[in-house]
């Protein structure tokens, strides 16, 4: 059976703190929006899968009671980065196996100021055998020590250093990255900051952990994001044509071996599970990267998108660095990636982000992103990693 996006929203991301508000007013905010999106009622939904990380348990309940008292099924979901993404998986499977007709995915997330930790310790290197990630900063400070950055932005950062040394990919190539996506926030109502960066600007910016400067790292955000999935049934009983967008293919992937043999941070980091989804979902779909024409992609740092497009088949190993630097992945390109503005620039409240790209992506496909549209836009990938670890591709058809 076919799963439908028919109806998406979210709340504009914004720095922790912005404005006194709970996670369950944004959650409130952003799946009211995909219900009014979808012209539907909250009493036609019949499942939910709420995605967060740093609320306790049953927050997810918290945050749907807000739509409606049904006593609908709410399933609580966390998978660090990755978090949004398996909810909406989860919706789409109990749509294509027949369970429900009408599914919410809701994802939203109310963070602290500051860097992120490592996942499971007070962020000190003796803490990290406690981590959920031991095994891969394990690898991290073997191959390059452990330094007094942010966790995740030396895990990263040194992915960069090994893709710099390995490759030839220069720091004025990551920055690009950066440029890339904050040019493109410039038009996107919903992102935590809308200004433009030059690559010098973005090169001078604070280090936060050599090569990676301020301007390529995410931030943490405050943010909800919600989408509603049916079957294909539901859109013809509901004359939803105009606004349904297929999942032509989804996978999720964990790490193998192949996250830890090399040694290394870039393959740690998740490339690996990267590759593996989205060879999963090409296979499934019939279509390949030269099909796509947008694409959301995880790029919590301006490495991992470097990464990100090798896994994708953008490009082979190793030339991500020219492929960015060439233009092929900005409007006049090959495919127009992060027209959100991505991570860096959009935000990065993790139990909403996977849901924001495919809201992006659907807004996109139906030709409805305004400033931002990507021309004839009708094949879009979504990519969303979570260290750990969890890679979920999505593809999208209009």
């Amino acid at each position: 059976m076919k799963a439908y996006i028919v109806g998406v929203g979210m709340t504009k991301f914004e720095k922790p703190e912005t404005r006194d508000r709970q996670y369950w007013d944004m959650a409130k905010e952003a799946g009211s929006a995909a219900l009014a999106d979808a012209g539907i009622r909250y009493e036609q939904v019949q499942q939910v899968p709420v995605g967060y990380c740093f609320q306790a348990s049953t927050a997810g309940q918290r945050a749907a009671y807000e739509l409606g008292l049904t006593g609908v099924p709410v399933y609580n979901v966390n998978n660090n980065c990755a978090t949004g993404s398996t909810a909406l998986m989860m919706a789409r499977q109990f749509v294509e196996g027949g369970i429900s007709d009408c599914v919410l995915a809701l994802g939203f997330e109310k963070m602290a100021r500051g860097a992120l930790g490592d996942g499971g310790s007070d962020g000190g290197a003796a803490d990290f055998r406690m981590s959920p990630v031991a095994r891969h900063y394990g690898i991290m400070a073997a191959a390059h020590g452990f330094e007094m950055s942010p966790p995740t932005a030396q895990i990263f950062g040194n992915a960069a250093r090994e893709h710099m040394e390995r490759y030839g990919t220069t720091e004025a190539q990551l920055a690009a990255v950066g440029a890339k996506n904050h040019r493109h926030s410039v038009n996107n109502p919903y992102a935590q900051f809308q200004d433009a960066y030059t690559v010098d600007e973005i090169l001078a910016a604070r280090t936060i952990h050599r090569p990676l400067t301020k301007l390529q790292c995410s931030p943490t955000s405050d943010g909800a994001a919600a989408g509603v999935v049916v079957s294909e049934r539901f859109v013809e009983s509901h004359g939803l044509g105009d606004r349904a967008v297929e999942i032509v293919a989804q996978a999720m992937t964990t790490d193998t071996g192949a996250s830890f043999a090399s040694g290394t941070c870039i393959d740690a980091v998740g490339r690996p599970m990267s590759r593996a989804a989205a060879q999963q979902v090409y296979d499934a779909s019939g279509l390949s990267a030269a099909d796509l024409d947008v694409i959301e992609l995880h790029d919590c740092f301006s490495i991992n998108e470097l990464l990100t497009y090798e896994a994708l088949g953008l490009c082979g190993e190793g030339e991500s660095g020219k492929l960015v630097e060439s233009g092929a992945t900005t409007y006049g390109g090959r495919w127009v990636v992060n027209p959100s503005g991505g991570l860096i620039s959009k935000g990065h409240p993790l139990g909403a982000t996977g849901i924001a790209q495919a809201a992006e992506l659907t807004w996109q496909l139906r030709g409805e992103a305004g400033p931002r549209q990507v021309p004839d836009a009708r094949v879009g990938l979504a990519h969303n990693i979570g260290l750990g670890g969890a890679a979920v591709v999505t593809l999208l058809r209009r």
